[in-house]
């Protein structure tokens, strides 16, 4: 007697997953965040409330940076959902570049930002402290002209960072605004 197989064919994800969502919202407002505050420290006069942002403003980067890690990992082991093919079909070439350049070079900032952000504290000769608890160590040796030489490129990454997060919000208000395709249903927390 000859047994039948049967196989289940699981169709191919719409949506990203709980965790990825989760990744993705927290990050995102914690970048608008901490980009927020770090606009508004530097504007301070020094003083004791000066310094308490700039020492939460590290460990909340730091805390970004192990997020970040975290959402990097995520993205290599889950592959994200295809774009829809009549969304896909209808973008121009120069969109689905700009759609991955965009993203990739985003991940590559969620990274660099408080790496950039790390060796400038400790180059300065600040030490990060997280949550005011637990030390972290120098990332480079300290030195004055090296903390003047990455300063620059810590607030240039953070401008960057955001302007990318601006165009990523701008495309996905495009999709539901303009295109009316649906797309950013497939981030939103609670959408089938």
């Amino acid at each position: 007697m000859a047994s039948s197989s049967t196989s289940t064919f699981k169709a191919p994800a719409t949506r990203y997953s709980t965790t990825a969502i989760v990744l993705h919202w927290v990050l995102g407002l914690a970048i608008l965040g901490l980009f927020g505050v770090g606009l508004y420290m530097t504007s301070l006069p020094f003083s004791p409330a000066r310094l308490k942002l700039y020492n939460w403003h590290k460990w909340a980067g730091i805390t970004l940076l192990a997020l970040s890690v975290a959402r990097l990992l995520w993205r290599a082991t889950h592959r994200p959902p295809a774009l829809p093919a009549g969304i896909a079909n209808a973008m121009p070439a120069w969109q689905h570049w700009a759609h991955h350049g965009t993203h990739y070079a985003m991940y590559a900032l969620f990274l660099l930002v408080p790496l950039i952000g790390w060796a400038y504290s400790s180059a300065a000769g600040f030490p990060i402290v997280v949550f005011g608890m637990l030390p972290l160590p120098d990332f480079v040796p300290v030195d004055k002209a090296l903390a003047e030489l990455i300063k620059p490129f810590h607030e240039l990454s953070a401008f960057a960072l955001v302007g990318l997060a601006g165009l990523h919000i701008a495309a996905a208000l495009k999709h539901q605004l303009v295109d009316k395709d649906g797309l950013i249903g497939r981030m939103l927390p609670g959408s089938r």
